[in-house]
């Protein structure tokens, strides 16, 4: 009885975390950065967002003045990846989020 319930639990967990990762889903969003001016900025933007729990890639243009970060949206969110930014002490606004 004792392994028969422990198996359960075991499926039951299972089941759970797996139900939360299909739910999850990569995202890209585009962050206007427009206090970047040297070659420095973008190294130091894409730094701050790179340690942001979730954060798979990202990438600074200081021509464009915009970060691209693809992220899971279960582990964290646009407005963690601003604050982020803004911590780095250049604050970015979205540009366009889209589903990957």
């Amino acid at each position: 009885m004792k392994k028969m319930m422990f198996a359960s639990t075991l499926i039951l967990a299972f089941t759970a975390s797996w139900a939360d990762a299909a739910l999850a889903a990569m995202q890209t969003a585009t962050l206007s950065v427009p206090g970047m001016y040297c070659a420095v900025c973008p190294i130091t933007v894409k730094k701050a967002l790179e340690k942001v729990p979730g954060v798979t890639k990202a990438t600074a243009s200081l021509e464009k003045k915009e970060a691209v970060v693809t992220y899971d949206d279960a582990k964290t969110s646009v407005n963690k990846l601003m604050d982020a930014t803004f911590e780095a002490g250049y604050p970015s606004e979205v540009k366009g989020t889209k589903t990957k």
